[in-house]
């Protein structure tokens, strides 16, 4: 069994419920923004589903030097302040460089590390000395095994609040694959795991300038995911994934993903009843 990770007022990982980590992948403006979050919200409420809101400030990794950012630090914090006043839910978003890490620590519940800085030592040593959970997505490049790496780093910087995210690994150009075992191996370091279905659809680069996606099988490796056990569920989620200012070929609908999460917490349920009788 994983530890149980506290941010704001959820419980990740022991014995608590599911937990459901979504929103917008980056802020698209204060209106849009809070309209999902409150939609999610009300999703969750539904199903009774702890919810914890995600959105990026700005995404510092983007294909083409002119594709949409995001508000940036300062401005985007005052909006995730706002919405996490609005919403009275947990607050989660990346932190790309040691300098984010304090101004972002006084606004949000947990502190991600993006996948592709999953190593980046001073980001997490500076992430761990802020006293909050620690979110860190898997590398496309490392194994699970190698994760253990990470959660030295953030053991030996003060952090004993950890959540561990897969999202897929590199499989030739343009294309990631989720290996399940992965799941079971990260758990095995003793702390809650959490699945990223829509990331792990992502066809980066496939666009040419931009990622591509195949937000089809979202469905498929959510599922997947839940009856190998996890922690936490991350989506991200929009009104219109067309429209979106970034990774819209991977997004949930809004309007699918009640069905979703329905589905992934009756799998849920039945392979927390398996464990239980063992």
């Amino acid at each position: 069994m994983t530890h149980s990770v506290k941010i704001g007022n959820v419980s990740v990982g022991g014995k608590a419920p599911l937990v459901l980590i979504a929103g917008p992948c980056v802020i698209e403006g204060m209106e849009r923004t809070l309209m999902i979050g409150r939609e999610v919200r009300a999703i969750a409420e539904r199903l009774g589903i702890p919810y914890i809101f995600k959105a990026s400030f700005d995404k510092a990794n983007r294909s083409s030097f002119h594709a949409f950012r995001g508000p940036g630090l300062t401005d985007g914090l005052k909006i995730l302040a706002d919405i996490k006043k609005e919403l009275k839910v947990p607050v989660l978003s990346d932190v790309h460089e040691i300098t984010q890490v304090e101004p972002a620590a006084a606004v949000l519940d947990v502190l991600q590390i993006p996948a592709f800085l999953c190593r980046q030592t001073d980001l997490l040593h500076a992430a761990a000395q802020t006293g909050l959970p620690v979110n860190v997505k898997k590398g496309q490049f490392l194994s699970p095994l190698e994760m253990r790496n990470v959660v030295t780093k953030l053991e030996e910087s003060g952090c004993s609040s950890i959540l561990l995210t897969e999202r897929g690994s590199s499989f030739g150009y343009n294309n990631l694959v989720v290996d399940m075992r992965s799941l079971a191996i990260m758990r095995s370091f003793g702390y809650p795991v959490v699945f990223d279905a829509t990331h792990s659809v992502q066809l980066p680069g496939g666009g040419g300038d931009r990622s591509a996606g195949q937000c089809e099988f979202v469905p498929v490796l959510a599922r997947s995911a839940a009856a190998v056990g996890i922690d936490a569920l991350f989506l991200e989620v929009h009104d219109n994934p067309s429209e979106a200012l970034s990774d819209g070929p991977n997004m949930v609908p809004l309007r699918e993903l009640e069905s979703l999460l329905r589905q992934v917490l009756a799998i849920d349920a039945a392979g927390r009843g398996l464990l239980d009788a063992r």
